[in-house]
C-alpha cells in the first residue's frame, strides 16, 4: 500500500469550510501519480514507452467530507490485473484511521503510438507487484452507467487550458467538476461513479444532459453530436 500524509488546505474546500468533491478526487489522483513516480514508472518512463493508464471508471463513496485544517491520509493499491485493465482501491481516513472515503477504479492501458488500448504485460505491471493487496470492503458497482433515455439539457461548455492536462485532453477530476456545476448548488454528494468513453480536447464544446432520479442524478457529458465524453452518476445525501 502506498500513503501520503496532507491537511486539508484552504484552497481545496467548498462554501461549508469541507474538502470540494472535486479536491478529494485530485487527492486520490495524487497518491497514484505520486506511487507511480516513486517506482520510476511515472510520466518520464510512460512518455519513453509512448503509453499510459488512462481511467475507464471511478466508483468513490463518501463517508464524511473532511474539514478545512484536518489532518487525513490518502491510500491506494493495486489488486488485480487482468488484460489491458489495471484495478485500483483508494482510500482517505483521518488521523485516527477511520475512513472518510472508499474508492475503486479502473484503468487501461493506451498505446499513444498505435492510438489504441493494448493489454499490459510485464514491463508495465512489475513495479506495482510488490503493492499488490486484497480488495477493500466496499459494495462494488458496476463500471458501466445506463444512459437515461429522458434528459433535459444544460447548455454548452468550451473546453478551456485549465480543463486539460499532461495528456492533453480534459483531467478526469474536471469532467465531475463540469458534470458538478450543472446541478443544484445544494445537493451533497455521497456516492459518485463516472465512466469515461472519449477524451475531450482543448476547443470542443461539452453539451450536459442532466437526469434526475429521486435521490440521484446521471450528466452524461456529450459531444455536440450526441456521444458522451463522459457520464457522471452522482448519489446524494438524506
Amino acid at each position: 500500500m502506498y500513503s501520503f500524509e496532507s491537511r486539508v488546505r484552504y484552497s481545496e474546500i467548498d462554501g461549508e469550510r469541507k474538502l470540494s468533491l472535486t479536491g478529494i478526487i485530485n487527492y486520490l489522483q495524487d497518491c497514484s501519480t505520486f506511487q507511480s513516480e516513486d517506482l520510476q514508472v511515472g510520466i518520464d518512463y510512460l512518455d519513453q514507452s509512448r503509453k499510459a493508464w488512462w481511467l475507464s471508471s471511478w466508483q468513490i463513496v463518501i463517508g464524511r467530507y473532511p474539514v478545512l485544517g484536518e489532518e487525513i491520509v490518502i491510500s491506494t493499491w493495486p489488486y488485480a490485473f487482468k488484460g489491458m485493465y489495471g484495478y485500483r482501491n483508494f482510500t482517505i481516513c483521518d488521523k485516527e484511521g477511520n475512513y472518510l472515503v472508499k474508492a475503486n477504479s479502473v484503468w487501461f492501458l493506451f498505446d499513444r503510438k498505435q492510438g489504441r488500448p493494448v493489454r499490459a504485460g510485464e514491463a508495465e505491471i512489475q513495479a506495482y507487484r510488490t503493492g499488490v493487496r486484497e480488495k477493500l470492503d466496499m459494495e462494488y458497482a458496476p463500471r458501466r452507467i445506463e444512459l437515461p433515455q429522458d434528459y433535459e439539457t444544460a447548455g454548452t461548455i468550451l473546453v478551456a487550458r485549465h480543463h486539460i492536462d499532461t495528456n492533453h485532453h480534459v483531467n478526469n477530476a474536471q469532467y465531475v467538476e463540469l458534470a458538478r456545476e450543472v446541478l443544484p448548488e445544494e445537493i451533497r454528494v455521497k456516492e459518485l461513479r463516472a465512466e469515461y468513453k472519449k477524451a475531450a480536447v482543448l476547443g470542443d464544446k461539452v453539451c450536459p444532459r442532466v437526469t434526475a432520479d429521486g435521490g440521484s442524478y446521471t450528466v452524461a457529458l456529450c459531444s455536440e453530436k450526441g456521444s458522451p465524453y463522459a457520464v457522471i452518476w452522482m448519489r446524494t445525501a438524506g
